[in-house]
């Protein structure tokens, strides 16, 4: 502590921050996307839309028949059914089932066997809706921002909590360091250079420094048991899952009877949960159907309560009668289900939803201002051996390069992730991990190329080259699908979250282009501000001659 608290404080925060930025700035992009992710989904499915955007004229009772007669055809000795319901962020009836594993099927191989397992009903008509295009959507986005990619999961996410605690030591650590934070949240200088950049990572901390506390601790709480294994292992031994059945009691699941017996009729069932909760059942899961130890599981639509732990109701699958409801959570259970609930934001109505998606860009914005503002001061320490004709150090160019692969290199693959969804051949085997592929070459080549050439000029191309994709979107998607804003905008509820998409990303489009031609226009001022000085240098030359 020679230099007292807070210039330690500071030497901790830009450090912790700029070690993992680059990583971080992927979690933030991926996590703020996945707040939406079902209307992503939704939106790289085109095939959905058209039922989507009409009236539903059937009650759930009736959606649940139609599901369960599907099911009895397509998967009648399926270990698990699972429907879900129509809602406002669901308009259709979605149902899949799981199967069996087959003897030696890699962990890959069952998910992606379980990806296929799966339809979709109008709500409207109750016919199936056409066979969607395989694509993981926004899940894809969601498991990326804490799986990461290419990797097993367990070393993602440990890869993923490492960067995480680092992101908490630097939030932490910033605040200590700045003594004037709440002052300097009101000020922006702009045009000031190095005090310019600081002053926009300081307003975007500030604007959401409790949201951006609140989802790197749940974040790492939400994994704790993988983290923080020591405990659970004196207690239960190798017997993890004993604690995690003690734990969670709705992971537990019945063993299945072999002996065939008929499926009891779900309509009194849901009545009898519609009546005890005052509002009807968002999903159906069906244990080990068409056997005498069926159960019928039905949970309560989530609606705004913190807590992650859906009320259900279990009823025996042959009689019918009911089993047990969820008991009331031990107050351990209860705080972790809430800090996870809190993370996820499933409780959000669309305005708090919308609010969350605005302070997950401020952390985007946090994180790529604090990396170049590393960047900017490193370069003035640079000044005069740069005026003498030197070059920066390796480790400015390397920030710089990093820098631009992700700040900028980031909108790229994303854009790519969804332009590769409307591109692809719709029949394509196994086409929702070439949707994945294309995401990370799109970002692979813009991280080359700003390694080859980290300069000005990379910037204003990367950042022009992701304004054209994102704005181009709408417009691939008019010339692809039917869907398009033409039609969406005026297409009813079903259809506004397609709309919402094309719309969102052709304002970002529009952001990436402005920063862009910003550039350019600092570019040419610098030019024409080099220009003169240039002039009268040569002209004092040939007076001194």
């Amino acid at each position: 502590m020679k230099d007292g608290l807070r210039q330690s404080m500071a030497w901790v925060h830009t450090w912790s921050g700029l070690l993992v930025c680059w990583l971080l700035l992927l979690v933030f992009m991926g996590g703020t996307a996945s707040y939406y992710r079902h209307e992503i989904t939704f939106w790289m499915k085109p095939e959905l839309h058209k039922a989507a955007g009409a009236q539903s004229v059937i009650t759930p009772a009736q959606s649940t028949a139609l599901a369960v007669r599907e099911l009895q055809e397509r998967a009648p000795k399926a270990t698990r059914w699972t429907i879900d319901l129509p809602e406002e962020r669901n308009p259709l009836i979605l149902a899949n089932w799981q199967n069996p594993p087959k003897k030696g099927m890699t962990r890959e191989e069952r998910r992606d066997a379980f990806r296929k397992q799966n339809f979709s009903l109008d709500p409207a008509t109750g016919l199936q809706t056409a066979a969607p295009r395989d694509s993981r959507g926004g899940e894809f986005l969601y498991r990326l921002h804490f799986d990461l990619y290419y990797m097993s999961a367990i070393w993602g996410r440990w890869i993923v909590g490492v960067a995480a605690m680092f992101m908490l030591v630097a939030i932490v650590s910033g605040v200590i360091t700045h003594k004037r934070i709440f002052k300097d949240f009101f000020t922006f200088r702009p045009r000031k250079g190095q005090r310019s950049w600081l002053d926009a990572h300081n307003v975007t901390a500030v604007l959401a420094l409790p949201f951006h506390l609140m989802i790197t601790y749940t974040g790492l709480v939400t994994l704790m048991f993988m983290y923080m294994p020591a405990a659970t292992k004196v207690l239960y031994g190798a017997e993890q899952n004993v604690m995690f059945g003690e734990v969670f009691p709705n992971a537990e699941r019945s063993k299945p009877a072999k002996v065939a017996a008929p499926l009891a009729d779900l309509a009194p069932m849901l009545a009898q949960a519609e009546r005890a909760w005052g509002v009807a059942p968002s999903r159906v899961a069906v244990s080990h159907p068409n056997d005498a130890a069926a159960r019928v599981e039905l949970y309560r639509p989530s609606g705004q309560q913190l807590s992650n732990i859906e009320p259900s109701m279990t009823f025996d699958g042959v009689s019918g009668a009911l089993l047990s409801q969820t008991a009331p959570a031990s107050t351990t259970l209860a705080a972790r289900a809430a800090i996870y609930g809190l993370h996820v934001a499933h409780f959000a109505d669309p305005l708090l939803r919308a609010l969350f998606f605005v302070c997950g860009l401020a952390g985007c914005a946090m994180v790529a201002t604090g990396a170049l503002l590393w960047g900017v001061k490193e370069r003035q320490a640079y000044a005069k051996v740069v005026a003498k004709g030197g070059r920066v150090g390796f480790g400015v160019r390397l920030v710089d390069a990093l820098n631009i692969g992700a700040i900028a290199g980031l909108p790229i693959a994303f854009a790519a992730y969804f332009w590769a969804n409307r591109l692809l051949p719709v029949d394509m085997a196994q086409r929702s991990n070439a949707e994945a592929n294309w995401f990370f070459i799109a970002w692979g080549a813009a991280a080359l190329l700003a390694q080859i050439r980290p300069t000005r000029a990379m910037w204003r191309f990367q950042l022009m080259v992701g304004a054209v994709l994102m704005a181009g979107i709408p417009v691939l998607n008019m010339f692809t699908t039917e869907s398009h804003l033409g039609v969406t905008l005026f297409g009813g509820a079903g259809l506004g979250k397609v709309a919402a998409f094309d719309l969102v990303v052709l304002l970002l489009g529009a952001l990436l282009g402005w920063a862009a031609w910003w550039l350019g226009q600092k570019a040419k001022k610098k030019a024409a501000a080099q220009q003169p000085m240039a002039s009268t240098g040569t002209t004092s030359k040939m007076e001194a001659a």
